[in-house]
């Protein structure tokens, strides 16, 4: 919607200034012109869901070219999401949990070297919106840690504290979202946002006994709060899996968008990459701006010790190396494979959304997870892939939408 210049008014204004207050312009001097502001142009708010962004159907899944090691991989994430699928309300509104018993009931006696057949034959390739992928990357972080505080290990691992809560209603306003958001309540009964990172470095949790482990450098143990799991390796070389438990409610901001506005990220001299690895080596670099700057991300992970053989993702089952996404669900039904066409040839290919993230929203915006060790932190912190998106999603999934 634009909003017209009300010429008119201005004038009139004008005119009465001037009849009002002559003597206070002097003689031989015209009042400053008056300029009549710019439109106003309200520029609509991006769809919410996927059904709003629109669907089309996409390429044949024949065309995509499915390599046969890939589909294999895709098969067996595909089966180990199913549990969920077949029982989980679909935020995106494009799928129903009846939709996939099908293809899941099929997937158990179809064998890994038939997965192109089986993905050609029970499902269906869907486009949303335009169908224009960014795709970033995560991966699982191996950081120096300790279960036991010991000298060199000062930065506390925290579970969630049991006084993060959910707003009762009529204490707070609901989230966009519709649910009741996070905080605490204080000493006088009145909910309030909790502690924000700034804080709780500050101590605002210390001896609650919420510990579960203790990290040596802050810096990478912000980056893992990033990825949301990973591995703290004892000096005696024992490894404790942790993983996503909560978070403090707060809104997340990505430091990497702050310091490219401010010009601390390219190519031109005293500037930095702007991969995770040139980020990093600017917090090391100016250590009390790099403090600033991690404050500027408000929002504070909790953890919990994982004991499965990989981390977990939203979706409640582990998430593969170079076979799962994170997604927005309300574009992308969770666990749902998505075919991926990339600038990065490593990351295109098929792929099942099995997480979230707090910086994936928006229809066709992925995090493709890479596993752990040091070739996937130099991906994952490398990565920033363009292309196309197509979800594979059953069979009559299209029909079914437009038919309503």
């Amino acid at each position: 919607m634009v909003r017209l210049p009300v010429r008119g008014l201005a004038a009139l204004l004008v005119v009465a200034l001037l009849a009002g207050c002559g003597r206070l312009i002097p003689e031989g001097r015209l009042p400053p012109p008056v300029t009549t502001p710019p439109p106003v142009v309200v520029v609509p708010p991006p769809p919410a869901t996927a059904l709003l962004a629109g669907i089309a159907a996409g390429p044949s899944i024949a065309s995509l070219g499915l390599a046969a090691d890939d589909a294999a991989t895709a098969l067996g994430s595909f089966k180990e999401s199913c549990g969920r699928l077949t029982s989980r309300s679909d935020a995106s509104g494009l799928t129903r949990p009846e939709d996939w018993k099908p293809a899941c009931t099929a997937a158990a006696s179809w064998q890994p070297g038939q997965a192109r057949a089986f993905f050609a034959t029970w499902l269906e390739p869907v486009r949303v919106g335009e169908g224009k992928a960014f795709v970033t990357g995560y991966y699982e972080p191996e950081i120096s840690g300790v279960r036991t505080r010991q000298p060199g290990f000062d930065v506390p691992v925290y579970a969630p504290p049991l006084d993060l809560v959910r707003a009762k209603v009529g204490d707070a306003p609901p989230t966009d979202k519709g649910t009741q958001p996070l905080g605490r309540y204080d000493e006088n009964g009145k909910f309030v946002p909790f502690y924000d990172r700034a804080a709780i470095e500050g101590g605002a949790l210390a001896g609650k006994g919420l510990e579960i482990g203790w990290a040596a450098d802050p810096v990478e143990f912000f980056f893992l709060q990033i990825q949301g799991s990973g591995r703290l390796r004892a000096p005696d070389g024992s490894v404790m899996r942790i993983g996503y438990d909560g978070q403090n409610g707060l809104p997340y901001t990505g430091i990497g968008g702050v310091m490219r506005d401010r010009g601390l990220l390219g190519t031109g001299p005293g500037q930095y990459s702007g991969s995770m690895q040139g980020i990093m080596q600017y917090i090391r670099d100016h250590p009390e701006d790099g403090r600033a700057l991690m404050n500027l991300n408000q929002s504070y992970v909790f953890f919990k010790e994982l004991t499965g053989d990989g981390p977990l993702g939203a979706l409640g089952v582990p998430v593969r190396a170079r076979s799962s996404v994170a997604a927005d669900p309300a574009f992308v039904p969770l666990g749902a494979p998505v075919w991926l066409a990339l600038d990065r040839s490593e990351a295109s290919g098929l792929w099942i959304a099995q997480d979230t993230g707090g910086a994936i929203k928006g229809a066709n915006r992925f995090d493709s997870f890479w596993g752990a060790g040091a070739d996937a932190r130099r991906i994952a912190g490398g990565m920033s892939g363009r292309g196309d998106a197509v979800l594979l999603l059953p069979k009559g999934t299209l029909a079914r939408l437009k038919a309503q």
